[in-house]
């Protein structure tokens, strides 16, 4: 198996911690929140084995990597950026672009905004959606009222103290909570209550889930908090004003959709729609897997299923594929 290596890499003026293994064609491994380039730690020495040069940066804001002060260094352009310098930071003229959670937001707006980077991207979770015609913030409080966790995670301060009291309790009912065959997450902070009170607590880890990885979480956020990756929530209403030249705008380049078939955000989704709307968006759209019995951590839940996808659709982008030079599509 190969090794997991780490270095820092200097990127658009800025420091990177970078978490990656294997030589070849390069697949770039975006994590969400609350998360850090560990999550992808099955899949770094998968696609290496496979012939490839995975790696996972902590992004912006995370881990061992820059956490600017200011909200508004963590808008979707600074994000997108990251990536690009990343890639020239790494001496790769284009890659596979993989996300997950917050991280299929900027692989998918990688591959709107650079196509000529980008040689296929692949979303977890989070499907490809195009800008709404309603701002986000207002969007929420109309369908949940004031207390949708988006909602709430605006009040500076406010949710980065609550997730820091005591963090092994914090990733346990985070992650957790949100693991395939734990009840339906209601989105809603409970008036009088706290974010945590969101998340179902069986008391016992899931199987996919060790002691061992809560106290790499708890150990890297009680070093930096969590302020750094909230601030990417903070930026909803920037990022609406920021992507309406993208209105419309479809996905140029192949793509692949990957979810736990119990993920919150899908769960209430019918497949059928989910996938006409996704084709809709994302024409060039090589497959999409719904893992029956898991839950948001896909990469995590199952990390043998992912692996075996990421490398199918990886080695099937060839260079000559007419699809990968494609220029950005409007409908």
């Amino acid at each position: 198996m190969a090794e997991i290596t780490h270095r820092t890499l200097r990127a658009g003026g800025r420091s990177f911690h970078v978490a990656e293994a294997g030589e070849g064609p390069l697949v770039l491994l975006l994590h969400g929140f609350p998360e850090l380039s560990y999550s992808w730690r099955h899949q770094l020495t998968g696609l290496a084995a496979a012939g490839f040069h995975a790696v996972a940066p902590d992004l912006r804001g995370y881990g061992g990597s820059d956490r600017p002060d200011g909200v508004d260094a963590y808008t979707i352009h600074h994000l997108v950026g990251d990536v690009v310098a990343l890639l020239d930071a790494l001496g790769a003229e284009r890659a596979v672009v993989v996300g997950h959670d917050w991280g299929s937001q900027v692989a998918w707006h990688t591959a709107l905004m650079r196509p000529d980077r980008v040689r296929g991207v692949a979303g977890l979770s989070i499907p490809y959606r195009p800008r709404s015609g309603l701002p986000p913030l207002p969007a929420l409080r109309r369908a949940f009222g004031d207390r949708h966790y988006m909602l709430y995670f605006q009040t500076p301060g406010l949710v980065d103290e609550e997730l820091a009291r005591d963090l092994p309790a914090t990733f346990r009912r985070m992650l957790g909570g949100t693991s395939g065959g734990a009840p339906a997450v209601d989105p809603v902070v409970p008036q009088g209550g706290c974010l945590l009170d969101i998340y179902p607590d069986s008391g016992v880890l899931p199987d996919w889930l060790t002691e061992d990885d809560i106290a790499v979480y708890a150990r890297e956020f009680g070093r930096t908090g969590f302020t750094g990756g909230l601030n990417w929530y903070r930026n909803l209403t920037a990022n609406w004003e920021l992507t309406a030249p993208l209105a419309k705008a479809r996905i140029p380049v192949p793509a692949l959709y990957l979810a736990g078939a119990d993920d919150f955000v899908i769960r209430a989704v019918d497949p059928a729609h989910l996938e006409t709307e996704l084709r809709r968006w994302v024409p060039h759209l090589r497959d999409l897997v719904l893992l029956p019995g898991c839950g948001h951590w896909v990469q995590q839940e199952r990390p043998a299923a992912v692996t075996d996808a990421l490398v199918a659709f990886a080695r099937s982008l060839e260079p000559s594929d007419p699809s990968t030079t494609l220029t950005l599509e409007h409908r």
